[in-house]
């Protein structure tokens, strides 16, 4: 079997996970042996001076050697960590043949569970057995009794108890460490989302802002170079600066959308047809749209109604919005106007484009194509 095989993971031979409790009782389990086996050498045993420092010596070599093995067996080294518990065991033979022989049990109850806890038990085992087994025959005879025996095994099956305890600690704390980096990851991909939607209607707002400046701005220029009259050169300038003054509104608008605080979109469209002298026909039952699907009814409507300014100035201009059962849709149709090849030329031409991609990614779709004399944009969306 494999589990016989692999040596305990990090994690389980680490603190983490463990309460402080658990911890104090571990350290109180460890002193208290440590103490209550000093204590029963030295109250049973008349020792002199020299006596009772061969027992304190091989007492603190025994500590020695058995905490050199807890910090060699996490490097997964198996012949140092057998070394060290192989000096552990000759000190707590020492300690057996030295009037210690309560401290000598202490010490291979230890080593009997410390190796089984640290160890592949397909090493740990058999060297619990032998060890066991060489103590309790070197030993003096009152050492030598099934009582201590049992006692010494009893406690290296205990230790493969506590492994798997340790080792199922060990996969609760994994599984709380991967919840918390997918928790991280989630949280960052929802933050990186928002940066790009964000980051999606100030290019929009601006995208169309910019371009409704430059219909103005161009139209002046066209004026210049006609000689028109002063007047309506100067109201294609402040139209322009509208434009700009507009362009922030729109970004704070878009921005309040996003949090769900925009205007209701029908009370929108009937402002932005009014501007533009469009008729406005809604059908249906108005609803609430969600922030994604109201702010891509208003940029979609944006960028129609200036599309028409730009290629089609002058045509009559209808604007339809109908609430479906699941969906939306928005109808912009023009009839064709006078003209207009000049400042058809000017913005980036990337507007419908961006339209069906915005479309798209809510799960939408948008056409747009000519009609008999004019040009129908169509934007289906779920909201």
């Amino acid at each position: 079997m494999d589990s016989w095989t692999d040596w305990p993971s990090r994690e389980a031979l680490s603190r983490e996970g463990l309460t402080v409790g658990r911890r104090w009782v571990g350290w109180a389990g460890r002193i208290g042996g440590l103490v209550g086996g000093l204590w029963a050498t030295f109250a049973n045993e008349q020792l002199n001076a020299p006596q009772t420092a061969v027992v304190l010596v091989n007492t603190a070599l025994g500590v020695f050697a058995f905490m050199g093995f807890v910090r060699s067996a996490p490097r997964k080294d198996l012949r140092r960590s057998l070394a060290w518990l192989t000096f552990a065991v000759v000190e707590a033979i020492l300690c057996g043949l030295n009037h210690a022989p309560v401290m000598g049990v202490i010490f291979m109850c230890a080593i009997a569970t410390g190796s089984i806890q640290r160890l592949p038990v397909i090493a740990a085992a058999p060297f619990t057995l032998l060890s066991t087994t060489v103590f309790l025959l070197v030993v003096p005879h009152d050492v030598r009794n099934w009582g201590n025996a049992v006692t010494i095994l009893g406690l290296g099956i205990l230790g493969y108890v506590t492994r798997q305890d340790w080792e199922a600690r060990a996969q609760t704390q994994r599984t709380l460490s991967q919840e918390r980096a997918l928790r991280t990851a989630e949280a960052e991909s929802a933050a990186l989302a928002e940066r790009a939607r964000i980051a999606r209607e100030i290019h929009d707002v601006l995208a169309h802002s910019l371009s409704a400046q430059l219909v103005h701005l161009e139209a002046a220029r066209l004026m210049v170079d006609g000689g028109a009259d002063r007047e309506q050169i100067r109201e294609r300038i402040v139209a322009a600066r509208r434009m700009a003054q507009d362009g922030l509104l729109e970004t704070r608008a878009s921005l309040s959308a996003l949090r769900g605080e925009f205007t209701p979109i029908g009370e929108y469209l009937v402002k932005l047809t009014g501007e533009e002298s469009a008729r406005l026909e809604v059908s249906g039952t108005p609803r609430p749209l969600t922030a994604e699907a109201g702010v891509a009814v208003r940029r979609t409507a944006q960028e129609a109604l200036t599309n028409v300014r730009k290629h089609a100035p002058g045509a009559v201009c209808s604007v339809r919005l109908s609430y479906l059962d699941d969906s939306v849709e928005l109808e912009v149709v023009d009839e064709g106007g006078t003209g207009g090849g000049e400042l058809a030329s000017s913005g980036s031409g990337l507007g419908l484009l961006g339209m069906r991609e915005r479309a798209e990614l809510l799960g939408g779709s948008l056409e747009a194509g000519p009609t008999s004399g004019g040009f129908r944009v169509l934007l289906r969306i779920k909201g």
